[in-house]
């Protein structure tokens, strides 16, 4: 029995808490990241016998396009999965609901769910560090009580998770990072970007009929040289200082429980 990693975490938050609960589940893991966009997912077939964590951050209350087309392409042939939505401290409103029914509709068995709180990727000062040790030490606690499910060595019950159906509409705000001086342009972004709105030949710039403000390309730039407009990151952050203020915690669903 082999475990399946799905992940979209275009600057590392999500793909943190996929691991911590992926290493506590303690299967042999194969990692599929769904941020690469030279991946033909279609090719990818789920055994039923094997499992898998699937596992994206909230953008504005909602599964990120790119990632919920990936998954769909992938034939999930009734496997049993959890599904993780990773979150900055604000709320994840619909995201859970929608990565179950994409996950219904790439033909996986959803018998548990997760919400992790880590840093934001915009404004990072919202749980910034996040997950920390508490977190680390409530999600291995969740994946111990998950593996057994996972496994077959206890009955499995199709998950329900909290959002609503139709799904919110999706909204937020429109930031495309753009490089300055300090700018190479050694193109190492470009090949990072999940959704190609970065040119090979202009990498300073960026499509923002593309761009869905994931800030991959602020993370990965060697020389700091992306980033956001100084005024919409400042209006963005007092925006958001009154909902992230308050910590928010980690939960577990289990199929069966209502």
């Amino acid at each position: 029995m082999k475990l399946y990693e799905m992940v979209f975490s275009p600057t590392g938050g999500t793909k943190r808490a996929a691991d911590i609960l992926a290493e506590e589940i303690g299967l042999k893991r194969q990692v599929i990241d769904l941020t690469r966009m030279d991946t033909v997912y279609s090719d990818i077939s789920i055994s039923p016998e094997d499992v898998c964590l699937a596992a994206v951050p909230s953008y504005g209350g909602r599964v990120p396009q790119a990632a919920a087309e990936r998954i769909r392409q992938i034939k999930g042939s009734g496997a049993r999965a959890v599904i993780v939505c990773v979150y900055g401290n604000r709320a994840y409103e619909d995201t859970l609901a929608e990565l179950k029914d994409v996950m219904d509709e790439a033909g996986f068995f959803c018998i548990g769910a997760v919400s992790a709180v880590a840093e934001h990727s915009i404004a990072r000062q919202f749980a910034a560090g996040r997950p920390d040790r508490e977190d680390e030490k409530e999600l291995r606690g969740f994946a111990d009580q998950l593996r057994p499910i996972l496994t077959g060595e206890e009955p499995a019950e199709e998950v329900t998770v909290p959002g609503n159906r139709p799904y919110r509409k999706f909204g937020v705000v429109p930031v495309h990072p753009e490089a300055g001086k300090e700018c190479s342009g050694c193109g190492a972004c470009v090949g990072k970007c999940p959704v190609g709105a970065i040119p090979a030949d202009n990498p300073a710039k960026t499509d923002p009929s593309l761009c869905i403000s994931c800030m991959r390309c602020i993370k990965v730039c060697p020389r700091d040289a992306r980033k956001l407009n100084k005024l919409m990151a400042a209006a963005i952050s007092q925006k958001l200082k009154k909902v992230c203020q308050e910590p928010k915690k980690n939960e577990l669903f289990l199929g069966g429980e209502r």
